[in-house]
């Protein structure tokens, strides 16, 4: 609320009012303190229909769609419940938003009619908003600046609490896997892979000594002059992993403080729901860890789009932590094992951090290296161990990145 709850009009009427009343008194026209007590008594009436006349308030936000993504436009709809004795002059409105949130949220409040207990009056405003930055951001609270029907006095008054709107990263459209052999997965999968997570797959082997004779393979045993056998093949569903290193040694302080705030990080985030949204559609089912091997969010299935959109919800919220950048117990979680792609996105990388990762590539079917600030020759020293590697500062491009480092060749999973 303003100190000064007249509007302009209002000050002028109030000035002519006592002018008009001094006038009176200096050249004795009794006309004149009509008109001063006139202008007083209407200026009093309409700071008492604003400030004494009991009025409530209340507001209702509604976002569409309710969980945005940055860069995109998000509709902001407020419904404002008023509950007023008297009519309620035409004012103006405005939405406090906060930094990095694009819109003109503000705009003039239409006058409303008198209305007590049930028949509440309610008003009905909308904006666009382009959201800037990831995080939980706040929109309100609503501040509406209302006059008395003659203008002479202006309220302002806060209306509601500020609610709160997620912002998830934009996951990029990165190109298909479709180029590569099965072994690496990708839309080619392999027979196997084809017939779907859970299914009994028959293939042929030679017979051994002991096999029921109703296994026999009669069709394989014909086209290799040998007997051959059916075998039962459990199909598993292949699974990728993409780890995002948090630790703060490779981001500036920003980073640590709120979703947003350090563009660097923000281009890894965006690689990695990217590079998991591609791989779900894939096929794969997809593990999203730290570097050091703790979850950053719950293991996908393939082609769970529901799961897609849960992910870029949690990762709203996800900010770099204090720790060491140690990928020990990365290299150790993969010790002995063989996994589908492995995408490892990281900041500040230097030829001791390539070293450090030399032995992840062997077993990995697809290892992908995605550094945002690569020093001096690093990503050459670990494309030399195996990986395939991109560069992806702030701004660039990821799709051509992503499409770059995947068409480096093809390799078999190491043994």
């Amino acid at each position: 609320m303003n100190r000064w709850p007249l509007t302009l009009r209002g000050t002028g009427a109030v000035v002519l009012g006592v002018l008009c009343f001094v006038l009176a008194h200096e050249f004795v026209v009794t006309e004149l303190i009509y008109v001063s007590v006139l202008l007083l008594t209407a200026v009093a009436a309409s700071i008492v229909t604003l400030y004494v006349v009991r009025r409530s308030e209340t507001v209702t936000r509604s976002f569409h769609p309710d969980v945005a993504t940055t860069g995109q436009e998000v509709r902001v709809h407020a419904r404002v419940q008023i509950r007023s004795p008297l009519p309620v002059a035409q004012g103006a409105w405005r939405d406090a938003l906060a930094p990095g949130m694009d819109a003109e949220a503000h705009g003039r409040f239409p006058a409303t009619a008198s209305g007590m207990g049930i028949a509440s009056r309610g008003v009905d405003l909308e904006y666009d908003l382009t959201p800037g930055r990831r995080g939980i951001h706040p929109v309100g609270p609503l501040t509406v600046t209302s006059t008395d029907p003659f203008g002479f006095a202006r309220r302002r008054t806060t209306v509601g609490e500020p609610s709160l709107l997620t912002v998830a990263p934009q996951a990029v459209e990165l190109g298909a896997l479709s180029e590569l052999p099965g072994e690496a997965g990708g839309s080619m999968h392999s027979t196997t892979n084809q017939l779907g997570q859970g299914a009994d797959n028959l293939i042929p082997r030679h017979y051994v000594p002991g096999d029921s004779m109703r296994r026999i393979h009669w069709r394989a045993s014909a086209h290799r002059d040998e007997l051959m056998v059916r075998q039962e093949e459990q199909e598993t569903t292949p699974e990728a992993v993409v780890v995002l290193d948090c630790s703060a040694a490779r981001w500036s302080e920003e980073a640590m403080r709120a979703p947003g705030e350090d563009a660097g990080f923000e281009a890894a985030v965006t690689a990695c729901v990217s590079t998991a949204a591609r791989l779900v559609r894939e096929g794969y089912r997809v593990t999203v860890i730290d570097l050091d091997g703790s979850e950053l969010a719950e293991p996908i299935d393939g082609g769970d789009a529901s799961g897609v959109d849960r992910l870029l919800t949690s990762f709203a919220r996800v900010t770099a932590v204090r720790r060491a950048s140690d990928p020990t117990p990365l290299v150790r979680l993969f010790a002995g094992v063989q996994t589908g792609p492995l995408v490892v996105i990281t900041g500040v990388f230097d030829g001791t951090d390539a070293d450090a990762l030399a032995a992840l590539p062997h077993h990995s079917a697809l290892p992908l290296l995605l550094v945002v600030a690569p020093r001096a020759d690093a990503l050459a020293r670990a494309a030399a161990t195996g990986w395939r590697t991109a560069s992806i500062p702030p701004g660039s491009d990821l799709a051509a990145a992503w499409a770059g480092a995947v068409d480096r060749g093809g390799r078999r999973v190491g043994v």
